[in-house]
């Protein structure tokens, strides 16, 4: 009975990952645009664990390697991935401008590419080569932070004025994630028919110790005049958290403070109302789409251009 059990689990493993035996399995070369970011982390060692323990890929044939938020750096790793003559890419860029280069030389050495978290544009998504992008969209994210707010008693608006009066505390500004977050957590507002002022737009690059600081400097500015701190991911809404503690403020009872990941840290301080929402970014759910598209496209299989992972509103 354990024999049968066993390859029935085998035969589960086969139908959801596609390796068939170990020895058969593929060269996988990953690069992660910056190991010391909060999500990428639990993204990156989540693709490995299903990648070794779930599809049986032994970890020998797996490389990764930390892209350092060094577009140069990068570069020269997925230049190494293609001498070594891997079966496929994974990439998380650092900059997602650099996609159309990276596609063009993939194409050329015929390895796919499964670009993850930091979507390429749509003009370079429309190149000749056997590429994808795995990914949430980010439209989505944004619009669930200010549907968050617009699901407050007072829709954002704390000092009465009759306007939401906000922070936007962005990511990288290049990369599209951080557009859209910023674009579509306002639109919802004013879709709503709510009216909005901006008082402080400024990158904080992801980072925890950068979003403290700016959002320590938009309260210094603006004092109680500012109702909501919008922050394009969680990293950054934690340091924004300890400028709200610092400057007096209380969220939930004179600003709401919003992020994007529902790091686990984050969703325990939405529970505690140490956080209005953040909104959850599946790194489960992308990474094994991630791993299911790369090891399709190994055995030779043809890519979908996008594969899609919904975001979940996390609030208390």
């Amino acid at each position: 009975m354990k024999k049968i059990l066993a390859i029935l689990m085998a035969l589960v493993i086969v139908a959801t990952c596609g390796v068939a035996m170990a020895e058969d399995a593929p060269k996988i070369g990953i690069t992660i645009y910056q190991f010391a970011d909060n999500f990428m982390t639990l993204y990156r060692e989540e693709l490995v664990r299903y990648l070794t323990e779930d599809c049986g890929v032994p970890a020998e044939n797996i490389t990764v390697m930390d892209g350092k938020n060094d577009q140069a750096e990068q570069t020269n790793q997925i230049d190494a991935f293609i001498a070594d003559n891997v079966d496929v890419m994974i990439i998380n860029l650092v900059q997602s401008s650099s996609a159309a280069s990276v596609i063009q030389k993939a194409d050329a050495a015929g390895i796919p590419v499964v670009f993850i978290n930091r979507e390429p544009t749509a003009e370079d998504m429309a190149l000749n080569g056997n590429f994808c992008y795995v990914g949430a969209d980010a439209r989505q994210s944004g619009t669930m932070q200010g549907n968050i707010v617009l699901a407050t008693e007072n829709k954002g608006d704390f000092n009465g004025n009759g306007q939401v009066d906000y922070v936007m505390i962005m990511g990288d500004p290049e990369n599209v994630d951080a557009q859209y977050r910023t674009e579509f957590s306002v639109k919802a507002l004013t879709d709503a028919g709510l009216t909005v002022n901006k008082l402080f737009e400024q990158r904080g690059d992801w980072d925890q110790t950068k979003g403290q600081e700016l959002a320590a400097t938009a309260l210094t500015q603006f004092g109680n005049d500012v109702d909501v701190i919008f922050c394009n991911n969680d990293a950054m809404a934690l340091g924004a958290y300890q400028a709200i503690v610092d400057a007096g403020r209380v969220v939930g009872e004179d600003i709401y403070l919003l992020g994007v990941d529902a790091l686990a840290e984050c969703v325990e301080m939405v529970n505690n109302g140490q956080m209005t929402g953040t909104v959850l970014n599946d790194h489960n759910g992308q990474s094994h789409t991630a791993a299911d598209a790369a090891l399709k496209a190994a055995k030779g299989e043809t890519l979908e251009k996008y594969y899609w992972v919904d975001y979940v509103m996390v609030t208390k």
